[in-house]
Protein backbone atom coordinates (compact mmCIF):
# COMPACT_ATOMS: atom_id res chain seq x y z
CA UNK A 1 0.00 0.00 0.00
CA UNK A 2 1.09 3.58 -0.58
CA UNK A 3 2.13 5.44 2.54
CA UNK A 4 -0.45 7.35 4.57
CA UNK A 5 1.03 10.69 3.51
CA UNK A 6 0.82 9.81 -0.18
CA UNK A 7 -2.02 11.47 -2.09
CA UNK A 8 -2.54 8.60 -4.57
CA UNK A 9 -6.07 7.66 -3.49
CA UNK A 10 -7.52 11.19 -3.30
CA UNK A 11 -5.76 12.27 -6.50
CA UNK A 12 -7.11 9.30 -8.45
CA UNK A 13 -10.64 9.80 -7.08
CA UNK A 14 -10.65 13.50 -8.01
CA UNK A 15 -9.57 12.56 -11.54
CA UNK A 16 -12.34 9.95 -11.76
CA UNK A 17 -9.99 6.96 -11.64
CA UNK A 18 -9.90 3.96 -9.33
CA UNK A 19 -7.24 3.18 -6.76
CA UNK A 20 -6.04 -0.24 -7.96
CA UNK A 21 -3.60 -2.61 -6.33
CA UNK A 22 -1.31 -2.31 -9.33
CA UNK A 23 -1.14 1.48 -9.03
CA UNK A 24 -0.50 1.22 -5.31
CA UNK A 25 2.21 -1.40 -5.86
CA UNK A 26 4.12 0.66 -8.43
CA UNK A 27 4.05 3.78 -6.30
CA UNK A 28 5.11 1.74 -3.25
CA UNK A 29 8.08 0.32 -5.17
CA UNK A 30 9.26 3.81 -6.09
CA UNK A 31 8.93 4.85 -2.44
CA UNK A 32 10.79 1.76 -1.20
CA UNK A 33 13.63 2.01 -3.70
CA UNK A 34 14.09 5.77 -3.51
CA UNK A 35 13.04 6.44 -7.08
CA UNK A 36 15.15 6.48 -10.23
CA UNK A 37 13.76 3.15 -11.41
CA UNK A 38 12.97 2.68 -15.08
CA UNK A 39 9.88 0.85 -16.36
CA UNK A 40 11.73 -2.46 -16.81
CA UNK A 41 13.14 -2.33 -13.26
CA UNK A 42 9.68 -1.50 -11.92
CA UNK A 43 8.18 -4.37 -13.93
CA UNK A 44 10.78 -6.84 -12.63
CA UNK A 45 10.22 -5.79 -9.01
CA UNK A 46 6.43 -5.68 -9.36
CA UNK A 47 6.28 -9.11 -11.03
CA UNK A 48 7.84 -10.64 -7.90
CA UNK A 49 4.77 -9.51 -5.94
CA UNK A 50 2.14 -9.61 -8.69
CA UNK A 51 3.04 -11.98 -11.57
CA UNK A 52 -0.10 -10.95 -13.50
CA UNK A 53 1.13 -7.38 -13.94
CA UNK A 54 2.26 -6.60 -17.52
CA UNK A 55 4.96 -4.25 -18.77
CA UNK A 56 2.33 -2.26 -20.69
CA UNK A 57 0.45 -1.73 -17.40
CA UNK A 58 3.65 -0.37 -15.87
CA UNK A 59 4.06 2.11 -18.74
CA UNK A 60 0.39 3.18 -18.64
CA UNK A 61 0.44 3.57 -14.86
CA UNK A 62 3.65 5.58 -14.83
CA UNK A 63 2.28 7.89 -17.53
CA UNK A 64 -0.88 8.36 -15.47
CA UNK A 65 1.04 9.05 -12.25
CA UNK A 66 3.23 11.53 -14.12
CA UNK A 67 0.21 13.28 -15.65
CA UNK A 68 -1.42 13.50 -12.21
CA UNK A 69 1.72 15.14 -10.82
CA UNK A 70 2.60 12.33 -8.40
CA UNK A 71 5.87 11.26 -10.04
CA UNK A 72 8.49 12.91 -12.18
CA UNK A 73 9.90 11.33 -15.30
CA UNK A 74 13.65 11.94 -15.54
CA UNK A 75 16.15 10.91 -18.21
CA UNK A 76 19.46 10.82 -16.29
CA UNK A 77 21.64 10.82 -19.40
CA UNK A 78 19.99 7.75 -20.94
CA UNK A 79 17.54 7.22 -23.78
CA UNK A 80 14.79 5.93 -21.50
CA UNK A 81 12.87 7.37 -18.56
CA UNK A 82 13.36 6.84 -14.85
CA UNK A 83 10.72 7.68 -12.27
CA UNK A 84 10.85 9.34 -8.87
CA UNK A 85 8.23 10.65 -6.49
CA UNK A 86 7.44 14.30 -7.10
CA UNK A 87 10.05 15.99 -4.92
CA UNK A 88 9.06 18.39 -2.15
CA UNK A 89 12.18 20.50 -2.73
CA UNK A 90 14.25 21.39 -5.78
CA UNK A 91 17.18 19.01 -6.29
CA UNK A 92 19.82 18.02 -8.83
CA UNK A 93 21.01 14.59 -9.89
CA UNK A 94 24.63 13.52 -9.98
CA UNK A 95 24.78 10.72 -12.56
CA UNK A 96 27.78 8.43 -12.98
CA UNK A 97 28.44 7.88 -16.69
CA UNK A 98 30.26 4.64 -15.91
CA UNK A 99 28.05 2.66 -13.46
CA UNK A 100 24.80 4.66 -13.69
CA UNK A 101 24.67 5.51 -9.97
CA UNK A 102 22.38 8.45 -9.19
CA UNK A 103 22.75 10.74 -6.20
CA UNK A 104 20.28 13.51 -5.36
CA UNK A 105 21.71 16.72 -3.95
CA UNK A 106 20.07 19.91 -2.77
CA UNK A 107 20.50 22.62 -5.35
CA UNK A 108 19.73 26.11 -4.07
CA UNK A 109 21.31 27.65 -7.17
CA UNK A 110 18.41 26.44 -9.35
CA UNK A 111 16.06 29.02 -7.82
CA UNK A 112 18.66 31.72 -8.40
CA UNK A 113 19.19 30.60 -12.01
CA UNK A 114 15.43 30.50 -12.68
CA UNK A 115 14.98 34.02 -11.28
CA UNK A 116 17.92 35.42 -13.29
CA UNK A 117 16.87 33.81 -16.58
CA UNK A 118 13.25 34.80 -16.01
CA UNK A 119 14.22 38.42 -15.33
CA UNK A 120 16.68 38.63 -18.26
CA UNK A 121 14.41 37.02 -20.84
CA UNK A 122 10.91 37.76 -19.55
CA UNK A 123 10.25 34.03 -19.46
CA UNK A 124 8.07 32.41 -16.79
CA UNK A 125 9.96 29.29 -15.74
CA UNK A 126 7.68 26.70 -14.19
CA UNK A 127 10.15 23.85 -13.88
CA UNK A 128 13.90 23.26 -14.03
CA UNK A 129 15.89 20.03 -14.12
CA UNK A 130 19.61 19.75 -13.64
CA UNK A 131 21.58 16.53 -14.13
CA UNK A 132 25.32 16.66 -13.62
CA UNK A 133 27.03 13.74 -15.36
CA UNK A 134 30.54 12.52 -14.53
CA UNK A 135 32.28 9.72 -12.65
CA UNK A 136 31.45 8.71 -9.08
CA UNK A 137 34.32 8.23 -6.63
CA UNK A 138 34.33 4.45 -7.05
CA UNK A 139 34.49 4.56 -10.86
CA UNK A 140 37.00 7.41 -10.82
CA UNK A 141 39.20 5.33 -8.51
CA UNK A 142 39.08 2.37 -10.91
CA UNK A 143 40.13 4.49 -13.88
CA UNK A 144 43.15 6.05 -12.11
Amino acid sequence: MASESNPLGPTLRVSGRRLTGQRQLLLQLIEEHGGHLDAHELYRLAAERNPRLSLSTVYRTMNLLRDLGLVDEVHLGEDHHHYELKPQAQHCHLVCAECGAVVEIGCDLIDELKATVSRQHGFEITEARVDLVGLCGRCRGRSE
